[in-house]
């Protein structure tokens, strides 16, 4: 295992924790680097550099950003950029002030099609920043309401394209988000890939375009990713010459397949990311 962590999830997005807590976790399950990554938002990074710094944690800048490609919506990581630059920080308000209009018609879709009255009302009570509804309050609140035994089942059921609660959403363009991490000063990376519902060939061209618009690094190791998924990327991080990243995805205890912390090593051959901020690990 390897004591890093560089994509983990507050009450600032859609964490259960606040950012100071989540550092005492990953901190208590040993992890010696980390980042803050919430979607959207930045406003947990001090609060969580600082129980980091108390904790002798050494700790990394990050942010999840919504962003669209096509037809399909990625996730991008930026890590160890300047939070207060103008440029992240523009773009940053510019993707949270369309989240509002996209969890009214989730709620207005939900209640057309699932029968499910007042989703918003619910999703809100789940969300400690209100500036970031997103969809996965609406999946703790149908669990609540007994629509689903888990958030996972909810997503299947209800959250991703073709189903009642989804809807379609334009976030930053591709470019835009790397553009605003890079003028930061950050590195630009690819969150959980395997996630993403195209084929091989497509992803190729992903990754081709990725790199071409100055992404830096793809997440071979993720919480969600499965022993295979972690084998095909790290190929593809060599391939394309990514610096390879690895985050746990962490969310709440009991919603992922990891706590905050430590994650498997890389596979051999990969050349990690941190290594831009600590070479020792």
């Amino acid at each position: 295992m390897t004591p890093v962590d560089l994509h983990c999830h507050s009450n600032v997005s859609d964490g259960l924790l606040p950012p100071r807590e989540v550092v005492r976790l990953a901190a208590s399950r040993g992890c010696k680097l980390l980042a803050l990554t919430d979607h959207d938002d930045t406003r947990g990074l001090a609060d969580a550099a600082d129980e980091a710094a108390q904790l002798g944690v050494q700790f990394v800048s990050g942010v999840e950003v919504s962003t669209s490609w096509g037809k399909h919506t990625l996730h991008i990581v930026g890590l160890g950029f300047d939070p207060a630059h103008p440029a992240i920080v523009g773009g940053l308000t510019e993707v949270r002030s369309g989240r509002a209009e996209r969890a009214q018609r989730m709620s207005d879709s939900l209640a057309a099609k699932a029968g499910v009255p007042d989703a918003l009302a619910g999703a809100q009570k789940y969300a400690d920043n209100p500036e970031i509804l997103s969809r996965t309050h609406f999946a703790r609140y149908l669990v609540e309401i007994g629509r689903a035994k888990d958030t996972k089942s909810v997503f299947k059921r209800f959250l991703v394209r073709g189903k009642p609660g989804y809807v379609e959403h334009e976030w930053a363009r591709l470019h835009e988000a790397i553009d605003w991490i890079r003028a930061a000063g950050g590195v630009a990376v690819m969150a959980h890939p395997a996630r993403y519902d195209m084929g091989h060939e497509t992803m190729r061209v992903l990754l081709t375009e990725f790199k071409r618009l100055g992404g830096e690094g793809i997440e071979v190791v993720s919480g969600v990713h499965g022993a295979g998924d972690v084998g095909r990327f790290g190929r593809l991080a060599q391939e394309f010459g990514f610096l390879a990243s690895s985050g746990t995805d962490y969310h709440a205890t009991g919603e992922g397949a990891r706590d905050p912390g430590c994650n498997p090593d890389l596979p051999i051959g990969c050349q990690p990311v941190w290594h831009r901020w600590r070479g020792d690990l």
